[in-house]
């Protein structure tokens, strides 16, 4: 076990099994509050990891219910442990499974920090070396993750509802109305290899 301070919390890490939060991902936390509108929402944190996104945003916003999903045991089993160590149980609720299959209709905001990289090119980040390979790199192209989750936003997410991903080092949001706009940006969007996760 490790520890890291993110969006200025302290959580604890699991290196090599559970991708550790990086500084970069504090800017999709500041980009999703914004889409916050003050009164009671559910938001839903996908790929969570060690939770630190889901946490962040709960204690940014006590009006939110976050719920939480990852398909990994090992980082539902860290999530919920960062979760009570915040005391945060009544507000965000950590399931394991697949993209928004575990979380009940309402959806208002969906957040997103997946693997986009594909897997062939691992060997030009050798910074994540030390990550679990599942939280940062996917077949082909590597955009699948993201793919399909935009597909089942589609199909969840009520008209006023929003999406907020981190792509590279770039935040993307759209409305529900907008995820077609979104998607198509998401397949030309090619940055260089050199690009930092």
């Amino acid at each position: 076990m490790g520890h890291v301070r993110f969006d200025g919390l302290p959580l604890r890490t699991a290196p090599g099994r559970v991708m550790t939060p990086r500084r970069t991902t504090e800017q999709l936390v500041a980009a999703a509050l914004e889409r916050l509108p003050g009164h009671p929402v559910r938001v839903v944190d996908v790929g969570t990891g060690s939770g630190a996104i889901a946490i962040a945003l709960a204690a940014a916003a006590p009006e939110a219910e976050v719920w939480a999903t990852d398909t990994s045991p090992g980082a539902v089993a860290l999530a919920r442990a960062n979760v009570r160590r915040h005391r945060l149980g009544g507000r965000v609720h950590v399931r394991n499974g697949d993209l928004l299959e575990p979380v009940p209709d309402g959806i208002d905001l969906v957040v997103a920090n997946l693997p986009y990289l594909p897997a062939a090119d691992a060997a030009y980040y050798p910074d994540l070396a030390d990550e679990p390979a599942t939280a940062v790199f996917a077949a082909g192209d590597g955009l699948d993750p993201y793919r399909r989750l935009l597909v089942a936003c589609e199909e969840r997410l009520h008209d006023g509802a929003a999406v907020v991903i981190q792509l590279h080092r770039s935040v993307l949001a759209a409305t529900r109305d907008e995820l077609p706009a979104l998607r198509s940006r998401l397949e030309r969007d090619t940055l260089p290899m050199a690009a930092a996760a």
